[in-house]
């Protein structure tokens, strides 16, 4: 009969997570302890209630992803754990976890992914903890993970439990002390192919694919590549060469799994050669999501936000009772603000992470809810949702038999455009970063500045507000600060900036722009082009070239 083993071991000073969990350098968690004590540190931080629980394991299929779910369920059957569902050859998309650890009834999930991060031994890994509703841990969780990975002194372990993730089906474990041991190895696609089932029409879209629209979906060799074959080439017919790079690779084929203008190029030039009526990029883990009309015709995630919630009663049939809410994350252009107004339905405005919307969907308050980083999502699971996105798309590309620059023409002639742009300044100093951030703190609130003229590109912009975004949750009263420093002028447009908590290395450092535009022909007009003169102030304002020491951004989205 196999039996715990405890393990000596001594405490690492760096296992905090951030906004969706530690990640790290691949070579970090391959060093001795280190994983072990990070996973043993979640699972103390559930308490009594992890003994006889379910839990579920699984990622994005990046390097270090099987082994790693391997010891991960030997870990689970020493502390206690009944049951671990675990994704075959331990892949599992994270919308994916999310629907499982909700339709199981489970304690959580453990995800190990490093999302839209590269993979590989010498790129990044991740590991995250998504409590009972499927979402990502709440600070209170994360905190206490953190501290007690900082006094850990042993970890539990049952070494002789022989596992085999790549075979599906159920194996039963006595283990000494603890009692039966479930491991139940499943297909990684169905249970989610079950629930996108019941969210939408899939008849509808299978018909629009049957005719003469031609969609192009590039998985970028993460997660999605089964779920992408099985949805839209098995279940809606979609010729097998519509969906490309669809083989999980534990590099990702050597690019980077980020679904943005950049990373995608591929699916980008494919689309602009006009062969194509509707493309799609996913993420590494599978919840983010990229869409582009004919002739590459982007659509931003703000846009897009806006579209699915202007038209989701109308087109998907598990709105048609009715939407609750909208939300966005505070850096997030405020296209879906214009929608709820509209709809006289109310809108909320959160910090930068999905667990902010977990809390308004448990509370009904919230339906419908999206970032400007790519991800889009409902209250169907509490993960953004790349595959549910594109669905959501496709309907209502068949119910309302518009092209997809077509319907955002229309949607701008009705609310106008909240144009957007994102400067990403990746892998800077800390202390650069630090730097920067502390000028920027030292603006909020300063006279001279608010009395400025600000004029750039033959446009003159004046200051209405500055602050560093702090959000109350109007469900359990709880309070994050310190979530963006923003500069809003006077005629709506905002310029905001953030330290990334998704980066592995270094920091991370986002630079916001967005401006409200009424007049459709204006609206049509390149958004970059638009915005270069509150680019122009912004980098004025905030001196981040010289404290940085960058004269142009890493990725411009």
């Amino acid at each position: 009969m196999p039996s715990p083993q405890s393990v000596k071991t001594q405490p690492f000073g760096d296992q905090k997570p951030g906004t969706s969990g530690l990640r790290k350098p691949t070579k970090t968690f391959l060093q001795p302890n280190y994983t072990e004590n990070f996973v043993q540190s979640i699972l103390l931080s559930c308490g009594d209630a992890l003994r006889g629980s379910t839990l579920v394991v699984g990622g994005d299929g990046r390097y270090f992803v099987k082994q790693a779910a391997e010891n991960i369920i030997r870990m689970c059957a020493a502390n206690g754990v009944s049951r671990v569902i675990v994704g075959e050859n331990g892949i599992f998309s994270t919308p994916c976890v999310s629907a499982i650890i909700r339709k199981e009834k489970a304690l959580g999930g453990i995800i190990l992914t490093a999302s839209h991060n590269p993979g590989g031994l010498d790129n990044d890994f991740g590991i995250k903890f998504n409590t009972a509703n499927g979402g990502p841990a709440p600070d209170g969780v994360t905190t206490k993970i953190f501290e007690i990975s900082k006094s850990l002194a042993e970890y539990k372990i049952v070494n002789d439990l022989k596992i085999d993730v790549a075979v599906v089906g159920k194996s039963t474990f006595k283990i000494d002390g603890c009692g039966d041991f479930v491991v139940e190895v499943v297909d990684s696609v169905s249970a989610y192919l079950d629930l996108m089932k019941g969210i939408f029409d899939f008849g509808a879209i299978k018909t629009l694919l049957s005719g003469d629209f031609k969609i192009l979906i590039n998985c970028l060799n993460g997660v999605t590549g089964p779920y992408a074959t099985r949805i839209f080439v098995d279940e809606l017919g979609a010729p097998a060469s519509s969906v490309v790079n669809c083989i999980p690779l534990e590099d990702f084929g050597g690019a980077h799994p980020d679904p943005n203008l950049v990373y995608a190029k591929e699916l980008v030039d494919a689309m602009a050669t006009g062969a194509y009526d509707f493309g799609a990029a996913f993420d590494g883990d599978g919840d983010r999501n990229m869409v582009l009309g004919k002739n590459a015709f982007f659509v931003s995630p703000s846009d897009s936000l806006a579209v699915i919630a202007d038209k989701a009663e109308q087109c998907v049939p598990y709105f048609k009772s009715g939407i609750k809410g909208f939300a966005r994350s505070m850096p997030t252009a405020g296209a879906v603000d214009l929608v709820a107004k509209k709809k006289q339905k109310p809108i909320y405005e959160v910090p930068t992470g999905w667990k902010y919307f977990g809390n308004l969907m448990d509370a009904g308050l919230l339906s419908l809810c999206g970032e400007e980083s790519f991800g889009t999502g409902s209250d169907h699971i509490r993960e953004k949702d790349g595959i549910w996105a594109i669905l959501a798309w496709l309907s209502i590309l068949a119910k309302t038999k518009r092209s997809v620059q077509d319907l955002l023409h229309d949607h701008w002639a009705v609310y106008g455009r909240n144009l957007f742009t994102r400067y990403d300044y990746e892998n800077c100093s800390s202390e650069d970063a630090n730097k920067l951030f502390e000028h920027l703190e030292s603006l909020i609130g300063d006279e001279t500045l608010l009395k400025s003229e600000w004029r750039a590109g033959g446009k003159s912009y004046r200051i209405a507000l500055t602050d560093n975004f702090e959000y109350s949750d109007p469900v359990d009263g709880s309070v994050a600060k310190k979530q963006g420093i923003r500069f809003v002028f006077k005629d709506g447009s905002r310029i905001v900036f953030r330290i990334s908590g998704t980066g592995s290395t270094g920091a991370t450092v986002r630079m916001y722009l967005d401006s409200y535009e009424p007049e459709l022909e204006r609206c049509k007009q390149d958004a970059a082009k638009t915005l270069r003169p509150l680019v122009d102030v912004a980098l004025k304002i905030s001196s981040l070239e010289t404290h940085l020491k960058r004269d142009k951004p890493t990725v411009i989205t």
